[in-house]
């Protein structure tokens, strides 16, 4: 019941506003110029032709012929076409998008649904891990985009820390914590500890190492034992894979087998990119990062900005003084020479004023000589804010894999487009652990607000260029 209510409420927008669009912008616009054309020599059986400018994989063009296919037969009983070809339109591959905004709402609500802390037995069973499947949608997914590859990766390391460090059953898991202390050591054929705190679990050809506990997901993240449970959980995971590794390497071969084709790819192709190659040379763009978590604290705003949570996190972090002012100094430093020697002004962005982060870069990031030191504090805090409410709902280490796997996505790309920050603010919202109604209820009409300025921006704010022939509109 529930896949089918988000299915109809999607639909409920999607609907009107593709025939809104493909009513007012009817032919192809931007980067359709290189794709729509593509999917059409392939609608005609010429798997051979390809556009040199195009820089993915052609797995979404195999999408859109399956969801032509679907379409046809239908078409060809009530006789609007002749041939498949036919129905390679513009607006049908436009549609494309609306049947993949329908899939993926209901892959959300599973994932939701899946990631609640209260989980009854039924569901309980629906949580096993199916680690084939998972690698056979991570392959789709980098024939889509390459850099898809990370986020495969970073399933595979959830799925190893859940098999490592979180025993996920039926009771509702937020936050594990590994507590080392000489006192509460016992025998390692016991099974748990006697006294409260530490819980042990035998495992086979393991020593007596401390399991992480059941703690709740409420206390400040950054506290005195803090770094040292950190180290604390990754030596505890480098032990258990150790005397695991054969059961591992058995369970996550088809991660490892995806991974091995990408790389193949990567050595015969020469680069990540397929076309295009000159204007996606990967580059140190560490700045990228900060404008990432800028960016999701924006979009995710009443989560960060509050007085309780602002005056939560400073608590937090200054309870490990001083070790917190060293902290402070390096990663504000960090930030700074992020900034000043990483921050990368790409040739598109600079010349094409269609996209709102040409205006984000003019009148704010470069608005000023020193604007761009200014607005560092404000990365550091948005990074903070998103580690410190991940913090609560995961395990110290998950956040460590996060925040690796939003630098290796990041850092290499230089073009600034907030389209690259979509995964990774998917899984920050979706693991934020934050069930607070009010707060989602203002997200909701914030993403309306801001939709439908952007919306009506690309429909009836069209303007022309004096060097360029042709309607040109405002887009992310």
């Amino acid at each position: 019941m529930g896949r089918t209510v988000v299915a109809l409420i999607v639909s409920l927008w999607m609907i009107p506003v593709s025939i809104l669009v493909n009513r007012i912008v009817p032919h192809s616009y931007m980067d359709e110029i290189f794709h729509i054309p593509q999917v059409q020599q392939y609608c005609k059986g010429n798997f051979r032709s390809w556009d040199p400018m195009i820089t993915t994989p052609p797995g979404l063009y195999y999408l859109s012929l399956a969801h032509i296919a679907s379409l046809f037969p239908g078409m060809i009983w009530v006789q609007r076409i002749s041939s498949f070809s036919d129905l390679c339109s513009t607006a049908i591959l436009r549609s494309v998008n609306g049947a993949l905004a329908i899939v993926c709402s209901i892959l959300i609500y599973e994932i939701i649904t899946q990631l609640k802390p209260a989980l009854d037995r039924r569901k309980a069973a629906l949580n096993t891990k199916n680690y084939f499947l998972s690698a056979l949608m991570g392959a789709l997914a980098v024939c889509i985009r390459q850099t898809n590859i990370i986020w495969m990766l970073f399933v595979a390391c959830d799925g190893v820390i859940d098999m490592l460090l979180v025993n996920r059953q039926s009771v509702g898991i937020q936050k594990s914590d590994i507590s080392i202390a000489e006192k509460n050591r016992i025998s390692p054929k016991d099974n748990f500890s006697a006294k409260p705190g530490v819980r042990r679990r035998k495992m086979k050809g393991t020593q007596d190492v401390p399991f992480p506990t059941v703690t709740g997901g409420n206390e400040a993240t950054l506290s005195g034992s803090h770094l040292s449970g950190l180290f604390d959980e990754f030596q505890y995971i480098i032990i258990q894979a150790w005397h695991l590794k054969w059961e591992l390497m058995v369970s996550f071969t088809p991660f490892i087998l995806v991974l091995g084709a990408f790389v193949s790819f990567v050595y015969w192709n020469g680069s990540v990119v397929l076309g295009a190659k000159e204007a996606h040379a990967v580059s140190p763009h560490f700045a990228q990062t900060m404008y990432f978590a800028m960016v999701s604290a924006l979009f995710s705003a009443p989560f960060h900005f509050t007085l309780g949570h602002a005056t939560a996190l400073l608590r937090s972090f200054f309870k490990i003084r001083p070790l917190s002012f060293f902290l402070g100094f390096v990663i504000l430093t960090a930030g700074v020479l992020s900034v000043h020697f990483f921050s990368i002004a790409h040739p598109y962005l600079l010349a094409d004023n269609r996209h709102y982060p040409f205006y984000i870069w003019r009148k704010v990031i470069n608005a000023h000589q020193l604007m761009k030191y200014f607005l560092v504090p404000f990365y550091v805090y948005s990074w903070l804010s998103i580690l410190h409410i991940l913090g609560k709902a995961r395990s110290r280490i998950w956040v460590l894999a996060y925040f690796l796997a939003c630098a290796a996505v990041l850092v290499p790309t230089p073009l600034v487009e907030f389209r690259y920050y979509t995964i990774p603010f998917f899984i920050f919202m979706l693991n934020s652990g934050i069930e607070e109604i009010s707060k989602w209820l203002l997200i909701a009409i914030l993403y309306v607000v801001v939709n439908s300025f952007t919306m009506y921006m690309f429909l009836f704010r069209s303007f022309e260029w004096s060097h360029e022939s042709g309607v040109q509109r405002f887009i992310w």
